[in-house]
């Protein structure tokens, strides 16, 4: 019998394993697609949207073009403008932030929790209270970083304390909830990416807005049609051109139908993560009450380039996420950070390394990632 490749490349996120799943129900759908040639807003599109506001326990579901205006949509719809602050994280990806500058408003950056890298709700608070007397509060921004909700009953009352709104981004955390409620249960309006890294992705960019309020979800309908109004010809509003296109609905209606199936082996493979590696290095933390979803499994090390080497060296990626925060970027390095400081995210931004994690990772390609770290780190 042939032995398997000990240095055989191992894919961080196995899309052609998923894929082979659901290869007939995706390329039916994708077929019917072609058959009826409604590539725009087609019925597979409001077939999604109310599929994923079923999911989730929303009213509503405006689906777009990518994750990015996912988050632009909502805080253009409530007037985010120039002179505003939206407080966000720092350690998340930039499209965070941009989607705040974008608009003209201020991002001003939030450390994060030492256990659950997700906002730290005693700097979100001093954030806000020492906020830059030329800025007017207007917006928090959650971040579910690496698939698990943030300690949305903690941030709440803070939010609503201060009378703002409050844009969940589960970009990396659709699917998390905390005691049994997905986020948009606090949130005025959540958000999720369907690039296809995500657990829940598309075969090319793509997003959507949950919401519970109506007028809102008009709103963004409106704007993610050039700000469209009743007359095609006559738009009420300054909007953008962010619709998800058909097809993309398509794959995503046949990959929400094995997704809670998929959250459940990634958990799985996590639980083996933890098991093997515990002694060795700093696994994540969960917080009481949450579910995670595991978009990334993030360990945290003194020697985290090191190890990024050994791995690479028998064919296993190791990504650091994120060894420069969006504060310390160049783009955004002239933005304000919280009166609490970052000191937080610059200490986990210098140990922390992300091994595979796939619904698929049988337990041998595991084992031989769990013991290349063992052996990498004595």
């Amino acid at each position: 019998m042939e032995r398997p490749n000990k240095h055989a490349p191992v894919p961080f996120i196995d899309l052609a394993a998923q894929y082979a799943r659901l290869k007939s129900d995706i390329d039916a759908r994708i077929q019917t697609v072609l058959n009826h040639n409604r590539y725009i807003l087609g019925d597979e599109v409001k077939e999604l949207e109310a599929a994923l506001a079923t999911y989730c326990g929303a009213a509503e579901t405006v689906s777009c073009a990518n994750g990015t205006d996912a988050l632009i949509l909502p805080l253009k719809a409530w007037g985010v403008s120039a002179g505003d602050a939206v407080f966000v994280p720092s350690w998340s990806y930039c499209a965070s932030a941009e989607a705040i500058a974008l608009l003209r408003a201020t991002p001003v950056f939030v450390d994060v929790d030492p256990l659950t890298y997700n906002m730290d709700p005693a700097s979100l608070r001093a954030a806000i209270e020492g906020c830059p007397s030329d800025l007017t509060p207007k917006v928090v921004m959650s971040v579910d970083l690496f698939g698990q909700c943030a300690d949305y009953d903690t941030l709440t009352p803070i939010v609503r304390e201060h009378g703002l709104k409050l844009l969940a981004d589960s970009a990396q955390g659709f699917g998390s909830t905390l005691n049994g409620q997905h986020p948009i249960h606090w949130a005025d309006a959540a958000t999720t990416s369907f690039f296809p890294a995500k657990p829940l992705g598309c075969y090319g960019d793509g997003g959507a807005i949950f919401t519970d309020d109506a007028e809102l979800a008009d709103t963004l309908r409106s704007l993610r049609m050039h700000g469209s109004g009743t007359d095609k010809y006559d738009n009420v509003r300054i909007g953008l051109n962010s619709r998800l296109d058909t097809m993309q609905a398509a794959i995503l209606l046949s990959k929400l139908s094995v997704f809670e199936d998929e959250i459940a082996a990634r958990n799985r493979v996590a639980d083996r993560y933890n098991a093997g590696l515990a002694q060795y290095v700093q696994v994540p933390q969960v917080m009481d009450g949450v579910r995670p979803i595991w978009a990334i499994y993030t360990i945290e090390t003194d020697e985290p380039d090191a190890l990024q080497a050994a791995l690479g060296e028998v064919g296993i990626p190791a990504p650091r996420y994120y060894p420069k925060p969006i504060h310390r970027q160049t783009a955004y390095a002239d933005y304000p950070t919280g009166a609490g400081g970052m000191a937080v995210t610059d200490a986990a931004r210098l140990r922390a390394i992300s091994l595979p994690m796939h619904p698929y990772l049988d337990v041998a390609t595991q084992d031989r990632i769990i013991e290349t770290v063992k052996a990498a780190l004595h």
